[in-house]
């Protein structure tokens, strides 16, 4: 049971509570119909963009490469992390009720950190898939086999899947007694810290430590796979070939420039009283607006994937 204390921390006496509340993005009455409009065609056209490109990976044989493999399953990741947190955001707009359950409190806790870090990790699993493409172009097919595909694939849920059971678990753990209210629009791991009059200096450092490696390696994995791939580019001799190469990673490099572009621009800064607006801002666009561009980058910037989809329309249509 989650417990929130109304009593300074010496003293024994607490409330038992089942609930939080999520302050969201506004309190403003006036407001609160138009970011429901808003946010609710942003998540429709997210399910259905990353859907769209889902089915016409799987529908076209063209299209069955380790590539657009690792693609399907960044647009699957997309469709749970918006949906992570976006629908509970619109009833609570709609409904103008912003109580969450501490178990509903602590699933999307978990939910929203494992579809996130699994999103960087796909990233960069995509990095090191045009890294062999381009760098071993004829032992592309061999390097890249199924088992390995799986590995590269398997290994980061389960990782993934260990550090949001590990941050769970430790916030389970935690006493309450700082009030329920929750300035963000879903259940995050800091704001929920905030609220706790426990020792948390364990949490804190398996934030810090997680973070530091689940932050790091994928952008370090993604600068060097990038950096062998720019070496091994400016050796091709014709302009043709260079551009070729590259428009290969044409889009990858867009979805990784938004991604951690945001992050930059959002933690890179000083500590100020409105950092609770920074952190709003950046789960803003991680979460809710690059999924919904991702397919639009990728369909868009790709012959094959326009093709496909052109295919999958004409179909469902006659």
């Amino acid at each position: 049971r989650h417990r929130l204390s109304m009593e300074p921390k010496n003293q024994k006496n607490q409330t038992t509570i089942s609930e939080f509340l999520l302050l969201g993005l506004t309190e403003k009455p006036e407001h609160q119909t138009l970011l429901f409009g808003l946010f609710l065609s942003v998540y429709l056209v997210t399910i259905f963009g990353n859907l769209l490109i889902v089915l016409a990976i799987i529908t076209d044989v063209r299209l069955h490469t380790p590539m657009y493999f690792f693609l399907s399953n960044l647009s699957l990741v997309d469709t749970f992390f918006s949906s992570t947190t976006v629908p509970k955001m619109l009833v609570n707009l709609w409904t103008q009720n912003q109580a969450i359950s501490f178990v509903g409190c602590l699933a999307q806790m978990y939910t929203f950190h494992l579809f996130g870090t699994m999103d960087s990790f796909l990233l960069a699993v995509m990095a090191i898939d045009r890294f062999v493409a381009i760098v071993y172009p004829l032992r592309y097919s061999v390097i890249m086999s199924p088992c390995v595909c799986g590995l590269l694939l398997g290994g980061p849920w389960l990782i993934t899947n260990l550090q949001s059971l590990v941050h769970t678990c430790l916030m389970a753990q935690l006493t309450f007694c700082a009030g329920s209210k929750i300035p963000h629009f879903f259940c995050d791991l800091m704001p929920l810290l905030k609220l706790s009059c426990s020792d948390t200096h364990t949490n804190e450092l398996v934030i810090f430590a997680f973070g530091i490696i689940m932050g790091i390696s994928p952008l370090l994995c993604i600068l060097l796979s990038y950096t062998c791939i720019f070496w091994a580019v400016f050796k091709i001799p014709s302009a043709q070939g260079k551009w070729k190469a590259f428009s290969t990673c044409g889009s990858h490099l867009t979805v990784v420039s938004l991604f951690y572009g945001t992050i930059f621009a959002v933690y890179l800064q000083p500590t100020s009283p409105a950092s609770s607006q920074k952190d709003k801002a950046a789960a803003l666009m991680c979460g809710v607006v690059i999924p919904m561009l991702n397919p639009f980058i990728y369909s868009l910037r790709n012959k094959e994937m326009k093709a496909a989809l052109k295919k999958l329309v004409s179909k469902a249509v006659s």
